[in-house]
């Protein structure tokens, strides 16, 4: 009895840890969701305010700058060796190492910015049209926040997340690796590794980019960012334990996820399905305080005037009358790469900008919320479309009128008053 007893009581050990294994990946993934909408946040906010879109674009960088810092500490374990290789030839040559690492520096950063150049054209031909472009950066921002949960290792099922490169590229970069002894060549070849998973994720978010100017931008700063500890890891990794790189490695694992977030949301932003962060927001602030179009219900047509200034759209949201046709004079004062070009998915409308005035036509056929955006998703706008007629108008027509109530109305006047209401109510003319 004893022993059947005993096989029906919990493991006193194995229970809570298994409790507290589910509970630390509940708290991980509220964490993270919280992180994504505070980083959205963030991002739209810096956005809509004056310098911000230039600031925002400048601290980009300088994330890829640190993310390319942070993992290259695991592309020592990688790369080391060839450096390793080529500093030791050089060295029997009689040739300084310093000038050998500057060469393999020039090499890496020229091949990254070149290859990430391809890779942003390569989206720019996929992305032909607004919405594949959204697309593209939708998949490639998915790409960036799995991946970032890869490098945490918060889920074990992602720990093989990561594209397997060409068999093919890998033979030839092996043979030419051995051929060379160049510093320079060796760091040309460095871009062709793309089994370095996060090699992988930067390409990726070039080709996200739908530009090759853009592309080669983020592989530039990326590259940048691992020179330092490449070309000195001899004495900078014997000043890191063994414990401390891994945590790096998670660091950079948060930046990517970022990143990823951001470029996820700007592709929704440019698919127009309603679903990006600014649009959601906006569909809150409606059911919570309904807008009212300010121009009166009767005009055949409504006009609205926008600026395009170098921190964006000024203003960037609108009140409009659904049914009523629109001219939307847009004022093309400053111009730049990104606020060059407008989208609205639902209406089916790509403005180009050229500097001066533009007016563009167009009817809203339906109410609701309608997101626009220039064509890189970074800065947003809407159109709040409500119904023709105001709330008070409708109520007018379809509230019978009342009868002015006298002031010495006797209680048999006030009864026949409300049968009289009543049958007309009952019984319409």
């Amino acid at each position: 009895m004893n022993s059947n007893n005993e096989s029906f009581q919990p493991d006193p050990v194995h229970r809570p840890n298994a409790l507290f294994s589910v509970l630390k990946k509940v708290v991980a993934v509220t964490f993270a969701l919280f992180g994504i909408g505070l980083i959205l946040w963030l991002d739209s906010w810096f956005m809509s305010h004056s310098d911000m879109p230039k600031l925002s674009r400048d601290m980009s960088y300088g994330l890829l700058i640190l993310i390319g810092f942070l993992t290259s500490f695991h592309c020592v374990g990688m790369c080391g060796p060839l450096i390793l290789g080529y500093t030791a030839k050089s060295a029997t040559n009689g040739h300084k190492s310093y000038a050998t690492h500057f060469l393999y520096g020039i090499g890496k950063t020229i091949s990254y910015t070149l290859i990430g150049a391809l890779f942003g054209a390569f989206g720019s031909i996929v992305a032909f049209t607004p919405y594949t472009q959204g697309a593209v950066g939708v998949a490639a921002g998915v790409f960036l926040v799995l991946f970032g949960l890869h490098m945490l290792e918060v889920f074990p099922s992602l720990s093989r997340f990561q594209f397997k490169a060409p068999k093919f590229l890998m033979r030839f970069v092996g043979k030419e690796y051995r051929r060379h002894s160049n510093p320079f060549v060796i760091g040309l070849l460095n871009g062709l590794m793309i089994i370095c998973g996060p090699l992988q994720a930067m390409y990726v978010m070039a080709a996200g980019t739908g530009s090759w100017s853009q592309g080669a931008a983020i592989l530039f700063f990326f590259g940048i960012g691992t020179l330092p500890l490449l070309l000195g890891f001899g004495f900078l990794t014997s000043l890191l334990s063994t414990n401390l790189t891994p945590k790096l490695l998670k660091a950079s694992g948060v930046i990517v996820m970022a990143l990823g977030a951001i470029m996820l949301n700007r592709g929704l932003a440019v698919t127009g399905t309603g679903v990006d962060f600014n649009t959601l927001v906006a569909r809150v602030s409606q059911q919570l305080s309904p807008t009212v179009a300010e121009s009166p219900s009767c005009e055949t047509e409504q006009i609205i005037n926008m600026d395009v200034i170098k921190t964006g759209f000024k203003p960037n949201k609108f009140t409009l009358r659904k049914g009523v046709p629109v001219k939307w004079v847009i004022n093309a004062k400053e111009l730049n790469e990104c606020n060059k070009a407008i989208v609205v998915p639902q209406y089916g409308l790509d403005i180009k900008f050229e500097p001066g005035i533009q007016v563009i036509e167009f009817t809203p056929p339906e109410t609701g919320v309608v997101p626009w955006s220039c064509w890189m998703g970074m800065i947003s706008g809407t159109f709040i479309v409500v119904d023709n007629e105001p709330e008070a108008g409708r109520a007018e027509k379809t509230q019978p009128v009342e009868q002015e109530i006298p002031a010495t109305e006797t209680e048999q006047q006030r009864l026949i008053r409300e049968l009289k209401q009543l049958w007309r109510r009952v019984m319409p003319e």
